[in-house]
């Protein structure tokens, strides 16, 4: 009978569950589950971490026996920088504080003022600490929940969490907790400045769990595969950030390949086989889950830019493509700034969502449309120009997320970029990508030492039909309005640099 693997992504939207049959090269089933967001006005976002174990058990309900008794193991990758709060016996403690969660702006800076500025922190550990980056949420946890504060044991990250529920052991690897900006890049271990930084009373290293290798696997609990009717010899692998997941899921384990997710955030990624720090902090160096490093643009609106648009006008976002005829490059002049969430790059955090360039003539629901899709790629652009002063070159696009099912989104992003695009055929790319890492997991228990990169290789194919290539007049359409929004944005750098300036406005 041949192997199968599950790969889980939790993601802020929901629970995805891919099962693979690796031996077949075939994805068998692909099960999703809703997640809600709770909001704050104040920039909180959270989530309940048993809702992710709601959603799991609800996705595995969803395979037929004979399908789960053939599962050989599984890979987990979570959203990033979720902190989740356990106490000594292991339960959870308050609600989930997400990555897209603003609301520890001011403790983000006084981390980095304690550790001697944001230069310092890159210094330190190659990172500054930015909105929704982990390390802020402990001390907003401190001062605003401080029962919680007080019986904190253990820190976790989501995908840290369900490896928890799954195996009843602690444990972290080094690409999800490169985003928490206590981890030194450079050398792959907790900088202890970094955590004194956070907390100068208390030594927060004693909640982390241990440091695994990438190729590490544990074995489910027993518990958990009666709960979800699996063999007890199924093992999990390390798992690892959506964004570490992604790049394993889409192909991205080579230097020269740009990897690009259109999410409810939007992320470009690139592999590199050294630390790659910007002084400017105007990426994310992040590490790989497979011994890299991952440097990383990160913005915070992405599809939640067009699905507002899209519920704004009662209709729905899968039918954006169709909404959009008659639109031209540029938007007929409009120009939006689609900071719904705040923004992480550029590090704009109190900033809010604006449109430019209105006039009786161009104020259409399908221009407004097309100028949402435009700001979210442009926002991506502006990163990707910064990914250009390390010396770092590109010859593709791999694209993944929602955002990568319109064919229009897929021809801007190839002309915006002046780079063909290729969709994996694997839609879910953090989702197959832990089920990838899953697969060797098993393999290297069973003695097969064959690298990921091979299995990467072997397994990761792109579908020919979603394939396009930049067309040149629209490569030159977009430079104008690119630099419109490029004009845009420096005006909202001065609007947002001085949040209480605004509040008081």
């Amino acid at each position: 009978m041949s192997r199968l693997v599950v790969g889980l992504d939790v993601g802020t939207q929901g629970v995805k569950l891919i099962a693979y049959d690796g031996a077949a090269r075939r994805t068998l089933a692909t099960h999703g589950h809703p997640l809600e967001l709770q909001a704050g006005d104040d920039g909180r976002r959270e989530q309940r971490a048993e809702a992710w174990i709601d959603a799991i058990v609800a996705c595995f309900a969803q395979l037929d026996a004979a399908t789960r008794a053939r599962v050989v193991a599984i890979g987990v990758s979570g959203q990033q920088h979720g902190f989740v709060p356990l106490d000594a016996a292991g339960r959870v403690l308050a609600p989930v504080k997400l990555w897209c969660d603003t609301s520890s702006q001011r403790e983000c800076d006084e981390i980095m003022a304690a550790a001697g500025g944001a230069r310092r922190c890159v210094e330190i550990a190659g990172n500054p600490i930015l909105a929704g980056y982990t390390a802020s949420k402990l001390p907003w946890t401190r001062r605003h929940r401080p029962e919680v504060y007080r019986q904190l044991a253990t820190i976790l990250l989501p995908h840290d969490y369900v490896n928890f529920w799954l195996t009843g052991e602690y444990w972290m690897e080094c690409g999800d907790a490169s985003g928490t900006g206590w981890l030194d890049v450079r050398t792959r271990r907790w900088s202890m400045e970094m955590l004194a930084a956070t907390d100068p009373e208390r030594d927060l290293s004693a909640c982390l769990p241990p440091l695994v290798v990438p190729e590490a696997s544990f074995p489910i609990a027993p518990a958990i595969a009666g709960r979800l009717d699996l063999p007890r010899s199924v093992r999990v692998s390390a798992g690892g950030g959506d964004n570490m997941m992604a790049a394993i899921g889409t192909g991205n384990i080579a230097p020269r390949m740009l990897g690009m997710s259109l999410g409810t955030s939007g992320t470009l990624f690139t592999h590199a086989d050294r630390p790659v720090v910007d002084d400017a902090a105007r990426w994310a160096a992040f590490c790989t889950s497979d011994g890299g490093w991952l440097p990383l643009v990160c913005t915070m609106n992405c599809t939640v830019a067009t699905e507002s648009v899209a519920r704004t006008f009662g209709f729905d976002a899968r039918d954006g493509d169709a909404s959009m005829a008659g639109t031209a490059p540029g938007a007929g002049g409009l120009v939006m700034l689609p900071f719904l969430n705040g923004e992480r790059t550029p590090d704009l955090p109190h900033a809010r969502g604006s449109l430019h360039g209105m006039d009786l003539d161009n104020l259409t629901r399908a221009n407004l449309y097309r100028a949402a899709m435009e700001g979210a790629t442009y926002a991506l652009r502006h990163g990707y120009e910064a990914l250009g002063t390390a010396g770092l070159r590109f010859d593709a696009i791999r694209l993944t997320g929602g955002g990568s099912r319109s064919a229009n989104w897929r021809q801007m992003v190839a002309d915006v970029f002046a780079l063909p695009v290729d969709v994996p055929l694997q839609a879910e790319g953090a989702a197959f990508g832990a089920a990838l890492q899953a697969l060797r997991a098993h393999d290297l228990a069973g003695g097969d030492r064959t690298e990921l990169a091979s299995v990467v290789r072997e397994h990761v194919q792109v579908d020919p039909r979603l394939s396009v290539r930049p067309d040149p007049e629209n490569i030159a359409r977009y430079r104008e309005p690119y630099h419109r929004f490029l004009r845009y944005l420096d005006a909202a750098r001065s609007l947002y640099a001085n949040p209480q300036a605004v509040a008081a406005t």
